[in-house]
């Protein structure tokens, strides 16, 4: 089974838009934790995306380089292009064609989302601000094969990587706990935090780290990844302690009243997250647990059109707030909810699907194929 299908994958990949909608159904809607706790920690499902991309594209890439084939960047970047522009496209042109009717609000300049730029200083409430993280993601995919593919021309070695992922780490630590120092302290630096770090690509560019150190795992330690998977039922009751101890202390101490954003959530708090769920995440792909077998009900749908209802449930939630005045809470959450799920799949299945299918006629593949041994070896 292919890891981007693997059920346990899908379970997290709905857990994720799940955190994000009903954090920011209560930032911008509601003002009330609708979900609970799954509100009030709900940003961190944008760590949790991090992750599972981190995963995904080094396990993509891992494993076609461990394979001996040759990685074509072209074909690479095309295909990622073709995965995440058409409806990012759509729902851009949106904002800009009726920025009354999805808010109001005015965006940042149309080229920085063109270049994917839009996330740096971004103040926060402009329109289409969520795209900050698909900025991140999309610089992400700029660099990590340029940086795979020059770690084998210096033919690194795995330690080395390892040391290279614990260095990133400690000096994205380093670089928050300072600007923590800048604008942690009050209330009143709200967006000088936002922009200095909740936005910027520097301080959260490490959150994939944890997911590429899980492909790294798989495909440089293969022996000790077999040991690993035959650990499944543990690695889940670790897995899910490690993420309800971190949603603990992000609840306790992530922004405290009358003082401002703690520093442990900011200094070490994003990359403890983000090594939460990459230990969730190797439990996932372990078998042995039922979660590892087949996703929770709903949850592949969901996963599928994740990408979708993150772009568009915003604006929706925009829509169809005047139109909810009146209902009760918990109606208008639901509805709300409802109506994300069906624009998503309505989105998925008339742009993503047919734009996925014409993907992988026109380039079936990011590597070209190893050569025959004799040829190798000659």
């Amino acid at each position: 089974m292919s890891p981007s299908r693997a059920p346990g994958l899908d379970t997290l990949r709905a857990l994720a838009i799940i955190l994000v909608f009903s954090y920011h159904y209560r930032v911008f809607v509601s003002a009330t934790p609708d979900l609970g706790w799954l509100s009030n920690v709900g940003w961190s499902g944008v760590d949790l995306f991090f992750v599972l991309s981190g995963y995904l594209i080094g396990e993509q890439l891992m494993a076609g380089l461990a394979r001996g084939e040759t990685l074509s960047l072209r074909s690479f970047y095309a295909r990622r292009a073709a995965r995440t522009w058409p409806l990012f496209w759509l729902v851009l042109a949106a904002y800009f064609l009726l920025p009354g009717v999805l808010g109001g609000r005015e965006p940042p300049p149309l080229w920085r989302f063109l270049t994917f730029t839009q996330n740096i200083e971004l103040t926060p409430g402009t329109a289409f601000s969520h795209a900050w993280s698909l900025c991140v993601e999309e610089q992400f995919y700029l660099l990590l094969p340029l940086v795979l593919l020059a770690a084998r021309a210096l033919r690194l070695s795995r330690r080395q990587a390892w040391l290279g992922i614990a260095g990133l780490t400690l000096a994205a630590i380093a670089w928050r706990s300072h600007l923590w120092t800048l604008y942690g302290r009050s209330e009143e630096e709200i967006i000088g935090y936002y922009q200095h770090i909740y936005y910027a690509t520097l301080g959260r560019a490490d959150e994939f780290l944890p997911g590429l150190a899980v492909a790294l795992l798989q495909h440089g330690h293969p022996q000790q990844w077999a040991r690993l998977m035959r650990q499944g039922r543990r690695l889940l009751v670790l897995g899910l302690a490690a993420v309800g101890l971190m949603w603990t202390v992000a609840v306790q101490t992530y922004r405290i009243p009358d003082v401002g954003w703690g520093y442990f959530m900011t200094g070490f708090g994003y990359s403890a997250m983000a090594w939460a769920y990459a230990l969730l995440l190797v439990a996932c792909l372990a078998p042995g647990h039922a979660l590892s077998r087949r996703s929770l009900p709903g949850a592949r749908s969901l996963a599928l059109w994740s990408y979708a209802i993150y772009l568009t449930h915003k604006p929706l939630a925009h829509v169809m707030q005047p139109l909810l005045q009146g209902w009760p809470d918990w109606a208008a959450f639901g509805l709300t909810a409802l109506a994300s799920v069906a624009l998503g799949a309505a989105l998925y299945h008339a742009v993503e699907r047919p734009v996925m299918r014409w993907r992988q006629r026109r380039w079936p593949s990011q590597f070209r194929p190893a050569a025959p041994l004799g040829a190798r070896t000659a």
